[in-house]
């Protein structure tokens, strides 16, 4: 059974930095496409980054305007998100996600769910 777990989540100021973790089980990891969601309070659900398998395609939101990386330790079975220079608007509920099959933004795409972290930035 896959498994996934975020941690990392917090109350942050804004201009802040926050590293999600994304810790992985029961898969063969290096083999999936790793994805971070978030979705705000009466907004829909929106790819932040996405990291395809190997690695070698790397999604970024539009917002994220280089503050945010993805990465990914697959001897570790695990994805990170780091997060700078956080603005309010990025306060969220933040799930990682994994996929077999290539790198896509479509939520709807992605097989396997984390419980979510909360991430708040304040003004």
């Amino acid at each position: 059974q896959v498994q996934l777990a975020e941690s990392g989540g917090g109350l942050v100021q804004a201009g802040g930095s926050l590293r999600l973790s994304c810790a992985a089980s029961g898969l063969t990891f290096s083999t999936y496409t790793m994805g971070w969601f978030r979705q705000a309070p009466g907004k829909e659900r929106e790819c932040v980054a996405a990291q395809s398998a190997s690695a070698d395609s790397t999604y970024y939101g539009s917002f994220v305007k280089g503050r945010f990386t993805i990465s990914r330790d697959n001897a570790k079975n695990a994805v990170y998100l780091q997060m700078g220079s956080l603005k309010p608007e990025d306060t969220a509920v933040y799930y990682c996600a994994v996929r077999r099959g290539p790198l896509e933004i479509r939520g709807r795409e992605y097989d396997v769910w984390g419980q979510g972290t909360q991430v708040t930035v304040s003004s």
